[in-house]
């Protein structure tokens, strides 16, 4: 690691974050938490999902304004009102997904934003985009149309157009999550380049090896706080192994936490089991599946899941979770492999077919796709059934049978609503959680996919759609729960696999040690 860009003892932060706290209706998503960030260092951010460190970013970005606290910019409190005056203050941030317009050529792209009233002088711009990358020893073409470029490509063009602007505090936000291992090494020397030059860097990843090749010095959330930091003397004492396995204990907590955790959610954990391993034939198997995608394709995915068995998929967002699940529940068209249910194949059956085989799933977004708004809670309960006897007959309507339906629903999953002739729409987030799972875990289930199942929910909505998940485990069925929350992923699996880029890179018994191994594939730094 290199720390000959360190600043100096006497040196002064460029911008201070002093007790910042930010809260949203229900959640505190920073906790009166207190940063310094100099000029000539790597500052690496790290945390698990929900940790809060986009809302740190949104802030420091001017998307967002703390409740609490300020921000310091050169020794004085500057309010960040908009990304305007991030901007001007010379902040700039570069997403982990590009914000460039893909139609447009680099030189546009720089443009935008600029004055409307008169013609940019695109041959002008174009030669300080060449000089700005040449001075931080990379190159672009600015007559190149942004869809045309890599990833990492674009990367280093947001990365220039962010100079061009005066930036002197540049926020690197998830950079390297989908970038080739190559590309994201050349990010990590572009960095070391930029603070040689007395750039103040913050770096936001999950992998561990880069935090500590790259990163001067290193902040840990957890749960909105920050739990620990490590600065350049310790990184440089400690060496990258201890370095790292000091990390994990501050990003993942202890066993004791986890206890607490998992009895504050719902009581005692379900006892568990193996279903793989108890020589029944698996209920749902899932053999060398491949599924095309523009930004994650999925490949090589190979899972058995037992009667009563629950697995979870850990992994942060975009890794291909969603691809995974929408292709077993058939809303994606399965590229290779094969799914068998009850040892029978449907990965060619559409999804009206497999749900009829047994095969359910709660989707993470309960009103674009799990419900429609504007139809009554009654018709939602039965959205996936539109047309079936006995509800309905010969394409007329069996307005008695639907309302039973629904009334009985509501009573057993306590769906708090005004009526069941009320819009779906209206009902609270975990009134509409408590419809999908009434709609999905009714009847013939044998296995079911939960994707994010307490997403945005209470505290008391959490314990219910988790107690949920254990009692169709208890009952025989086969069950999935893909969610970024390790705490809920522990509480609930028997066994947890890990995806990263689209893959399973590891499979973990959910025993005492599950959280530091669950995060070493995380971090990437188990192979």
């Amino acid at each position: 690691m290199t720390l000959s860009s360190q600043p100096a003892d006497d040196a002064k932060p460029l911008v201070s974050l002093k007790s910042i706290t930010k809260r949203f209706p229900g959640i505190v998503a920073n906790d009166s938490i207190s940063i310094d960030f100099f000029p000539g260092e790597v500052h690496v951010l790290l945390g698990e999902n929900g940790a809060g460190k986009s809302t740190l970013v949104s802030m420091l970005s001017g998307l967002q304004q703390p409740s609490e606290g300020s921000i310091m910019v050169d020794g004085t409190e500057m309010p960040i009102a908009s990304p305007q005056k991030a901007l001007a203050l010379g902040i700039g941030t570069v997403f982990q997904h590009s914000m460039l317009v893909p139609s447009l050529t680099l030189t546009d792209n720089v443009n935008l934003g600029g004055a409307w009233w008169k013609t940019p002088d695109r041959e002008a711009i174009a030669t300080r985009m060449e000089e700005t990358a040449r001075s931080i020893g990379v190159e672009v073409n600015p007559t190149a149309i942004t869809s045309s470029l890599s990833l990492g490509e674009q990367q280093q063009a947001e990365i220039v157009r962010a100079l061009m602007r005066g930036s002197r505090f540049l926020i690197l936000d998830e950079a390297t999550a989908m970038l080739t291992p190559k590309d994201a090494e050349k990010l990590g020397q572009l960095m070391r380049r930029l603070v040689a030059q007395g750039l103040a860097v913050i770096f936001i990843t999950h992998k561990l090896n880069e935090a500590v090749a790259y990163g001067d010095r290193i902040s840990v959330l957890r749960l909105g706080r920050k739990v620990g930091a490590l600065g350049p003397d310790e990184l440089k004492s400690l060496g990258p192994e201890a370095a790292t396995k000091e990390i994990i204990r501050l990003m993942f907590g202890s066993n004791g936490n986890q206890a607490a955790v998992t009895a504050k959610a719902d009581g005692a954990m379900r006892p568990r089991i193996n279903g793989a391993g108890t020589g029944a034939a698996p209920v749902l198997e899932i053999l060398a599946l491949e599924v095309d995608d523009d930004s994650v394709p999925v490949s090589g995915i190979e899972l058995k899941i037992g009667a009563g068995e629950i697995v979870g998929i850990a992994g942060i967002d975009g890794n291909g979770q969603k691809q995974l699940a929408e292709a077993l529940a058939g809303q994606r068209p399965v590229k290779n492999g094969r799914i068998y249910l009850d040892g029978q194949p449907i990965e060619d059956l559409p999804i009206g077919a497999r749900r009829h085989r047994g095969l359910r799933y709660v989707t993470d977004d309960r009103l674009g796709e799990g419900t429609v708004g504007a139809f009554p809670v009654s018709i939602n309960l039965l959205l996936k059934q539109i047309g079936e006897a006995p509800f309905w007959r010969s394409g007329i309507e069996q307005g008695g049978a639907i309302a039973d339906n629904a009334r009985k629903q509501v009573k057993d999953y306590d769906i708090r609503t005004p009526d069941i002739e009320t819009p779906a729409g209206k009902l609270s987030g975990g009134n509409i959680q408590k419809l999908l799972l009434a709609r999905e875990l009714t009847g013939s289930a044998r296995a079911v996919i939960f994707a994010k199942p307490t997403y945005g929910l209470d505290l008391n909505n959490i314990a219910a759609s988790r107690r949920r998940i254990r009692e169709a485990a208890d009952g025989g069925k086969a069950v999935i729960v893909l969610s970024t929350e390790l705490d809920e992923l522990i509480e609930l699996s028997d066994r947890i696999a890990v995806m990263s880029q689209g893959r399973i890179v590891g499979i973990v018994e959910n025993d005492g040690d599950a959280r530091q191994k669950i995060g070493e594939f995380m971090s990437g730094v188990a192979a």
